[in-house]
């Protein structure tokens, strides 16, 4: 029997990547768009849903057990990012984006936890950050949603081990994917303290995203996710300088790891 696939946020960059690279082998796969009827010709079925509306998650989860009787796999990829001097970010768009990266994500799983309960089965992939493991400057909000994402992961994972559904979180590091032309920047401002420090961190996560993997990394390490008997708690797909970071992190000093962030974003 062919596996069923949601991948919320499956229209572009990362999920879009996945969903084809399952298609192809062989899984029956639906993403989500908030506009999914405006986008023609996509590799595989697209359903409406945006994260911060329940009725839509539970209407699009509905559409897929009811075309196909099952869902098996959920991978939990919707997302935004947001850039910014924490004193200079507004808190109501702080708020937004822990709305989508995090809370959104909850309720998506608990839309689709009954299904799977009822199978007896079920597996659900959080796609976090390496970011989230570190609180990076200009990004902390964007860290801070991600590494909550990893602790909600690790506790669900144990509450819902018993009625045989798995939960593990895959961590990327820097794609070639349009995100950055979706997250929220706070503007530098001119009279800012931070105006020097801020443009060139922006310059540099851009410089990132541009030079970034391949999302097919991505692609084929969900891929080997969804065929492991017993996923792991945590995964990381980056190259080895951002693997290696959080290694670091565990075991240089605090101070010491501070200063090292901070000789690499010039600060």
């Amino acid at each position: 029997m062919k596996k069923v696939v949601l991948i919320t946020g499956g229209s572009s960059g990362i999920g879009k990547s996945v969903g084809e690279f399952l298609t192809q082998k062989g899984f029956i796969v639906y993403g989500t768009s908030r506009n999914s009827s405006k986008i023609k010709n996509h590799p595989f079925k697209l359903v409406s849903l945006d994260v911060n509306d329940t009725v839509t998650i539970l209407k699009a989860v509905e559409e897929v057990i009811l075309n196909e009787g099952r869902l098996d796999i959920l991978i939990n990829n919707a997302g935004m990012g947001i850039t910014g001097p924490i004193e200079e970010t507004p808190t109501n768009e702080m708020r937004k984006v822990f709305d989508t990266n995090f809370f959104g994500a909850i309720d998506v799983m608990k839309a689709v936890l009954p299904q799977m309960r009822a199978q007896k089965s079920g597996l659900i992939i959080n796609v976090t950050s390496i970011a989230g493991y570190m609180g990076l400057p200009f990004r902390g909000i964007y860290s801070a949603t991600k590494g909550a994402l990893e602790i909600v992961t690790e506790a669900i994972r144990m509450e819902v081990k018993s009625f045989g559904i798995e939960v593990t979180n895959v961590a990327p590091g820097d794609f070639a994917t349009n995100i950055a032309s979706g997250r929220y920047h706070t503007p530098v401002f001119e009279n800012s303290p931070y105006k020097q420090n801020y443009q060139s961190n922006l310059n540099l996560m851009d410089s990132h995203v541009d030079s970034g993997s391949d999302p097919i990394e991505m692609a084929k390490a969900i891929y080997k996710i969804i065929n492991t008997s017993k996923p792991k708690i945590h995964y990381k797909v980056g190259d080895f300088m951002q693997k290696f970071s959080i290694v670091l992190k565990k075991i240089l000093p605090d101070t010491v790891y501070e200063k090292m962030l901070m000789n690499h974003y010039k600060l």
